[in-house]
């Protein structure tokens, strides 16, 4: 059943861009336009969130992700939408746009730390303080030597 509610979250998702499903954790990814912005887990969606967006979420009333583990309960940053959300695309489509904007801030912020990352060991990297010296030049009164029978 659930990759059948899977396939249904995709098509709901359909007219935002294109959508892939990936299988993980049990359950299912969900890609648009090649950003992860949605898990399906147990028969229900989650979408993205952010600190920009996890308020409107909370405002309409949505439940969190969360699991257990080693005997504490962990949130992820993924909401269900209200119910009413997955009756049809038109409805589904303004909390999925939250989904995306929070899944490309997301992508930028891992864009720059990896560009930081790359700066940094770039000035690590040891240049000489100053060029190589010049080789040196044949001792005054020694004349170097012409070869044998030449010219």
């Amino acid at each position: 059943m659930s990759q059948e509610f899977a396939r249904h979250c995709a098509e709901l998702l359909q007219p935002l861009g294109p959508v892939r499903l990936r299988r993980m954790f049990g359950g299912h990814g969900i890609y648009l336009d090649d950003l992860f912005v949605a898990l399906v887990v147990e028969e229900q969606l989650y979408l993205k969130t952010d600190a920009q967006t996890r308020g409107q979420f909370e405002a309409a009333g949505c439940q969190p992700f969360c699991y257990q583990r080693e005997g504490e309960t962990m949130t992820l940053g993924y909401f269900r939408p209200p119910e009413e959300a997955l009756d049809s695309p038109p409805l589904l489509a303004p909390w999925a746009r939250l989904a995306m904007a929070a899944a490309l801030r997301t992508q930028a912020q891992k864009l720059a730390k990896a560009n930081q990352k790359v700066a940094k060991r770039a000035t690590a990297i040891k240049r000489p303080s100053a060029p190589s010296p010049k080789p040196r030049a044949a001792a005054p009164g020694r004349a170097k030597k012409k070869p044998a029978g030449g010219a």
